[in-house]
């Protein structure tokens, strides 16, 4: 696996970079410690946040539901790259 999509509600006060240290920093220390692979898990530097309007809630659960099939037309690179370039943003 290469990538991991989560969609989740946060609170005015919470940080996405917060969020995201958080999910990486306890899901690899469970993972090493339950030794669910040979040598030590980490995660690769860096994440990507986008906000989501509440009327596209639905669109991107399906899109996270499907992405396996998704990715087998365009990977999860071509996909962000392409994605960023859409809104402007300097891959």
């Amino acid at each position: 696996m290469e990538h991991v999509h989560l969609l989740t509600g946060l609170k005015p006060t919470q940080a996405p970079s917060d969020i995201a240290n958080l999910i990486k920093g306890e899901s690899s220390h469970w993972i090493n410690s339950n030794n669910f692979i040979r040598g030590k898990f980490s995660w690769q530097r860096g994440f990507s946040v986008f906000s989501v309007s509440e009327s596209q809630v639905d669109k991107v659960r399906r899109y996270i539901r499907n992405q396996e099939e998704h990715h087998r037309k365009k990977s999860y690179r071509e996909e962000l790259n392409d994605l960023l370039k859409h809104h402007g943003v300097t891959p």
